[in-house]
């Protein structure tokens, strides 16, 4: 059994890669790689057997702003072993691979089911609780904005995007992308007098905001009036917004955040991690 890294360029592997990631979790990302969005940024860690990935860890390279600061951090995704393979230990060998790699970084973190949540601990993670932000909002009848599909024209608006709070990301272009492509190719809208694009969907009574995207300081409050439907009576965000009147609670999502944290950098209270940079 072969350990191999950052083999993107690898037909064969990457092959073999998405034939796991799709057995794994219905996901692949040959479209995201042919389309040019699968760069050095998102590295692969993989045992590979006569050919086959058998088991893999993968490193998104990115940045969190945490209070105004940005702060380098590493996002640990794309946990998987073929079922064959399981019990051997190659997912710890792999995560001890990547630990040893970025030391030097001193946030790392990621996103886990409930069947795992005693894996990461041993690596020195921690559960950190995310936050569910909403706010009640009147209705407003407004008529939805025009959907955007093409994606040269969303990778240069993610480009540019500024942070709209205390906690975001950057240098996470690449990941929206993904989801651009695979998650929210039907959700994605443009304001056009305020040049600002925006990913929701209304569902009912409440209005799912899965990010908004400008290179300028937004008005959130104008831009949630503007997208209430008829029905719209409650607003759930999917990253953390700066706005007036918002509630909290703990967040109840499938996946769990942990985080490595061996530097002075300290978390909000209360945030949630923008869910279209979420590996």
């Amino acid at each position: 059994m072969d350990f191999i890294k950052g083999y993107k360029e690898n037909a064969v592997l990457r092959a073999s890669f998405n034939a796991l990631t799709k057995k794994t979790f219905g996901i692949e990302f040959e479209d995201w790689y042919q389309l040019g969005y699968w760069t050095d940024k998102y590295v692969p860690y993989s045992f590979v057997e006569k050919g086959k990935v058998v088991a893999n860890v993968s490193v998104n390279i990115l940045q969190l702003v945490i209070n105004g600061q940005t702060v380098p951090a590493i996002q640990i995704g794309t946990v998987m072993t073929d079922e064959k393979y399981r019990n051997r230990g190659l997912s710890r060998k792999l995560m001890e691979k990547v630990l040893n790699d970025y030391k030097n970084i001193e946030i790392m973190y990621l996103f886990a089911n409930e069947s795992v949540l005693e894996f990461y601990p041993k690596f020195g993670f921690e559960q950190v609780d995310e936050t569910l932000y909403s706010v009640d909002v009147k209705p407003k009848g407004n008529i939805p904005p025009p959907k955007i599909r093409d994606l040269d024209f969303i990778y240069k608006c993610i480009k540019r995007k500024q942070p709209i709070s205390h906690f975001g990301t950057r240098e996470a272009e690449e990941l929206f992308m993904f989801y651009a492509i695979n998650v929210f190719a039907e959700d994605i809208y443009f304001l056009e007098q305020e040049r600002v694009m925006v990913v929701y969907k209304n569902d009912g009574k409440i209005l799912h905001l899965y990010d908004v995207i400008s290179s300028d300081q937004v008005n959130l409050q104008e831009i949630i009036n503007q997208l209430s439907a008829e029905t719209t009576s409650k607003v759930e965000f999917y990253f953390t917004p700066d706005i007036d009147g918002v509630h909290k609670e703990k967040s109840k999502g499938e996946n769990v955040l942990f985080v490595r944290n061996t530097g002075n950098f300290k978390f909000p209270k209360y945030f949630k991690h923008p869910i279209a940079s979420q590996a």
